[in-house]
């Protein structure tokens, strides 16, 4: 029998942790983009993860989050909406509460932003991370729980602390490069599901060697 892979529009891959919910099938926003099998886990409420957890939204900017991140409990993104003015005495936004101080509101208009949040494949969140504007985070990092995250990470990098530094990589450079060759997460999801245990627990070589049997895209 030829192995059967989960389903990607599934809400709640595991319908008995109502916590657990897939990305991709829950997000309405077009300014939001999720890949297949992303996922976030969160007892309170899961799937008010765009109002909860994408805070500050006003738009244009864009949230890209790839395919098989693991999102844990309070994983946050602040977006560019949460900019103030610091160039006078005051960063109070005014105009936004309206009255005769929304006449004022090109002082809120144009301020500085950083652009779309962009989140590889493969990124784990440990819990409470929060991710600034327009940061980029490479594919297979790992976001230690409570990491502010204001700047760039590397691919397979590891980061924490706030605001969080890279501790190491996961891989040296050479299996970096190998492994971003390789590019696990665009296999079609059938060949993906015959090699699960070598995508969790094989070395690059045997990744390698997996990836020679398909004809990926």
């Amino acid at each position: 029998m030829q192995p059967v892979p989960a389903d990607p529009t599934v809400l709640h891959p595991m319908p008995e942790h109502p916590r657990v919910v897939l990305l991709k099938p829950l997000v309405k926003s077009p300014l939001i983009e999720v890949g297949d099998y992303s996922y976030y886990d969160d007892p309170d409420d899961a799937t008010a993860f765009e109002t909860r957890n994408v805070l500050y939204h006003y738009g244009p900017e864009r949230l890209v989050i790839g395919k098989y991140c693991a999102l844990g409990t309070g994983t946050r993104f602040i977006m560019n909406g949460a900019n103030h003015r610091m160039d006078g005495p005051s960063t109070f936004p005014f105009p936004t509460m309206g009255g005769s101080w929304a006449e004022h509101f090109d002082l809120i208009t144009g301020l500085p932003g950083r652009g779309d949040t962009v989140i590889g494949n493969d990124v784990w969140f440990g819990h409470g991370a929060t991710v600034m504007p327009g940061v980029r985070i490479g594919h297979g990092a790992i976001i230690a729980a409570g990491a502010v995250v204001t700047g760039d990470v590397p691919d397979y990098g590891i980061v924490g602390g706030n605001p969080a530094r890279l501790i190491r990589t996961r891989y040296d450079a050479a299996d970096i490069a190998r492994l971003l060759a390789v590019a696990w997460w665009d296999w079609p999801v059938r060949h993906i599901t015959e090699h699960v245990r070598t995508i969790m627990s094989g070395t690059v070589a045997d990744l390698e060697e997996a990836a020679a049997q398909t004809d990926r895209p």
